[in-house]
């Protein structure tokens, strides 16, 4: 049975997470609120994985993720954050993390990334797996690209939980547009999913969550 332990500042999603994964078989060896508890926390428990999110209280996600690496490299992290944005998702990476997923991904994703992690499978995770993809195809982080005044208004909208049907009817254009839209949109930040689309522009202060 893997052993897992749980940084995050919700506790409500903690313990969502403990249920989740101790259904699956998991053992979660413990469950703490912030990067310095999950440092002291770590030699104890000595668990296989880390799964943690990235925007803490006090140290963030990334630099935890290097400092437990560096006390306990056997202890693979697995991050889960509402960021997907591409800067994040590197620096995660070079910090020796071994997965990254963001919270709007499935219950299942999560317990199979955090299973393949735990049998010595690096990189999982949709959003690294096209980080990873798309950056070995050009050969450097790939830059990016601007949303247009259109974009930002359909991605707006979509933050605030409208379906495709409203943003057609508030923005007066079809349906197939706002499609076109939300593509174009995932194509340049290079997301799969209205979630993370909504993440990233979160992350680069394009739209707010009201």
């Amino acid at each position: 049975m893997s052993s897992v332990m749980l940084v995050d500042d919700h506790t409500v999603l903690r313990d969502g997470l403990r249920r989740c994964l101790e259904q699956a078989g998991f053992d979660v060896v413990a469950d703490v609120g912030d990067g310095e508890s999950a440092l002291e926390m770590v030699a104890h428990a000595c668990p296989d994985v880390v799964l943690m999110d990235i925007s803490m209280p006090g140290r963030d996600g990334v630099e935890m993720t290097r400092e437990l690496r560096r006390l306990r490299p056997e202890t693979a992290v697995v991050i889960l954050t509402m960021f997907a944005d591409e800067p994040t998702v590197r620096e995660a990476l070079g910090a020796g993390a071994a997965a990254y997923l963001t919270k709007d991904c499935s219950a299942s994703e999560i317990v199979s990334t955090v299973a393949q992690v735990a049998q010595g499978n690096a990189q999982g995770g949709e959003v690294a797996r096209s980080y990873l993809k798309a950056t070995s195809r050009v050969g450097r982080p790939l830059p990016l690209r601007l949303l247009t005044s259109r974009e930002v208004e359909v991605l707006q909208l979509a933050a605030r939980g409208a379906s495709n049907g409203r943003i057609a009817r508030e923005l007066f254009i079809s349906e197939k547009t706002v499609k076109n839209h939300l593509e174009h949109i995932y194509t340049k930040f290079g997301v799969e999913s209205r979630g993370q689309a909504v993440a990233k522009g979160v992350r680069l202060g394009l739209v707010r969550i009201s």
